[in-house]
């Protein structure tokens, strides 16, 4: 959606959105605290629509205020609901409409989106197609204020300020608060832009000890990469240099990017006597590499948070002489299972939940089917000459027995290695 279209409705932007006569409000906003059964009422309304809808349910998410602890609401339960093309009404509104479901909003032009009141419970169910920004932003918007008190406090005080006054239609409340979300939506950018920022320290001290970096994914990678001595090695995703600092230990000349500037500063107080570490985004163009002048890119746990590789992938073939090799791990394709989806052949956005120094972290990455992983390696032009789906090592059974039992119970990362054919 364009910044226009997060223009305040006018009234006839508020008649044209509604399939009938708008409801008019003409009064003050009814919030009420926080409910814990908020979040039951959503699972209730959400089983129902997969029991509707099936496989045309491509995600389904709560949304809006009554989605985040603590936080003040209209007793209102918001569903976002993504179906495979919103527009084609046909494929879904009847079923829903059967349901007891009604439609209420058509908006052709914001993103197609659906809006419909639910059938026994105060609930707006929301309907886009997989491509719609508003999904992210929905999102974005919510784990921010799930993530941080400080924002949804702030957030509550605006919502109380604006309830008091008299609004024509609910939508013109709503757009009343579209500064204070769009700062908090922002805010939520640049953190995911650089997820790592905020807790960069806390991650650093963790790696250097978690059995999952220590048994399993740097032995990992380090045995695809094989004698490295005098090779120049592009890190990508460095993170706090652990990896980096191992190559160059093992007598490579290292170079380490990260776009988090906290890690790359980080990297930079432990290993930078021998690493050269840059701020630089895997996304973009690596201007500062000439074509040709990389042995060997090690990428550990990084790509996975792009939706597309194929900018990164082009950057390493360019910058990679022939016959070098890209050694990468990523999440694997099973996490479809460990995260409970039902359409493994998609590439999807998932949300990573940890306990980070006291503190519950929220990262996303994209798990894709393994079709896609080498589809996308084969249209980079790279050759795939190893794949491992490696054990930990034997010392972590005794380190740590948990991390054992989750590390030979089945795969977690996916490694490949891919060789420049020049």
């Amino acid at each position: 959606m364009s910044e226009r279209d997060r223009l305040p409705y006018s009234d006839e932007d508020v008649r044209s959105a509604w399939v009938d006569e708008p409801p008019t409000l003409n009064a003050t906003v009814t919030l009420a605290d926080y409910d814990p059964e908020w979040p039951r009422l959503y699972e209730r309304e959400a089983e129902r629509i997969r029991l509707l809808l099936g496989e045309r349910v491509v995600a389904l998410d709560h949304i809006g205020s009554t989605s985040v602890p603590g936080l003040c609401a209209k007793p209102i339960i918001d569903v976002l609901l993504v179906v495979p093309d919103s527009a084609d009404e046909p494929a879904y509104v009847p079923a829903l409409t059967d349901a007891g479901y009604r439609l209420v909003i058509r908006e052709p032009d914001r993103d197609e989106h659906r809006a419909f009141k639910g059938p026994d419970t105060d609930v707006n169910l929301h309907v886009y197609s997989p491509g719609s920004a508003e999904i992210e932003r929905y999102r974005l918007f919510r784990d921010r204020l799930r993530d941080h008190d400080e924002e949804r406090d702030r957030y509550a005080a605006v919502k109380r300020e604006l309830a008091g006054r008299t609004w024509k239609y609910i939508q013109n409340y709503a757009d009343a608060k579209t500064e204070v979300v769009e700062e908090i939506v922002r805010r939520a950018r640049e953190a995911a832009a650089a997820p790592y920022d905020e807790f960069s320290r806390a991650y650093a001290e963790h790696s250097a000890v978690n059995p999952f970096n220590v048994y399993y994914d740097r032995p990992a990678i380090l045995a695809l990469a094989g004698e490295v001595a005098g090779l120049r090695v592009l890190d990508v995703g460095s993170a706090a240099g652990l990896l980096a600092g191992e190559l160059a230990d093992r007598g490579a000349r290292v170079t380490g990017i990260d776009r988090s500037q906290g890690m790359v500063d980080l990297a930079k107080e432990a290993f930078g006597d021998r690493v050269d570490f840059r701020r630089a985004d895997v996304a973009r163009p690596l201007d500062f590499l000439a074509a040709d002048s990389v042995d060997l890119v090690t990428a550990s746990l990084v790509l996975h948070y792009l939706r597309d590789w194929g900018p990164a992938l082009a950057e390493f073939r360019r910058v990679l002489r022939p016959g070098g090799a890209v050694v990468a791990s990523v999440h694997h394709p099973e996490d479809w299972h460990w995260f409970e989806g039902t359409r493994y052949f998609e590439t999807e956005l998932l949300t990573d939940e940890w306990t980070l120094a006291g503190q519950r972290q929220r990262v996303r990455f994209y798990r894709r089917p393994l079709s896609a992983i080498f589809g996308a390696l084969r249209e980079a032009g790279f050759v795939v000459d190893r794949l491992d789906e490696p054990a930990p090592l034997p010392e972590c059974e005794s380190a740590d027995p948990g991390a054992w039992r989750l590390l030979t119970g089945g795969p977690r990362f996916l490694y490949l290695r891919s060789v420049n054919p020049g």
